[in-house]
């Protein structure tokens, strides 16, 4: 029987999280598990990786092989390269918190008011009384 770590995924449609575990290779994807050893929340920033080394590195010695994914998951923790006798990886990154955005009033506050927004209305024009005094006439006569 050939064993197999894989993910298991759990969790809503666009909220995926996943459990690692040790499966038969011919079990499907959410199957029956033989053991669960990490969890797996990609979508918490930073995502989340739990890994038990001591049931990895036992399973990885009695012959499971890990799928893609989880191989990436396991060379990030150093557990593939402490069973492979490589010198282990630098340390997972933490992203540094984003600074707050400065809120209207703290932007608004450098600025002094220049009093109220006040738009000229439009002048009407004169109307031509040349005009208007021959209209006038031509109705008389």
């Amino acid at each position: 029987m050939a064993v197999k770590i894989k993910l298991k995924r759990l969790g809503k449609i666009r909220s995926p999280h996943y459990r690692i575990i040790v499966a038969d290779s011919r079990t499907r994807r959410d199957g029956r598990a033989i053991e669960e050893i990490g969890l797996y929340h990609p979508v918490q920033n930073p995502s989340r990786i739990e890994v038990d080394a001591d049931r990895v590195a036992y399973w990885l010695g009695v012959g499971a092989q890990p799928t893609e994914p989880v191989l990436a998951i396991l060379k990030k923790t150093g557990d593939w390269q402490k069973y492979k006798g490589e010198p282990a990886p630098a340390p997972l990154l933490q992203p540094e918190p984003k600074a707050a955005r400065p809120t209207f009033e703290a932007v608004g506050a450098e600025d002094e008011p220049k009093g109220e927004a006040i738009t000229q209305k439009k002048k009407a024009e004169k109307k031509d009384d040349a005009p208007a005094e021959s209209a006038a006439e031509s109705t008389e006569a």
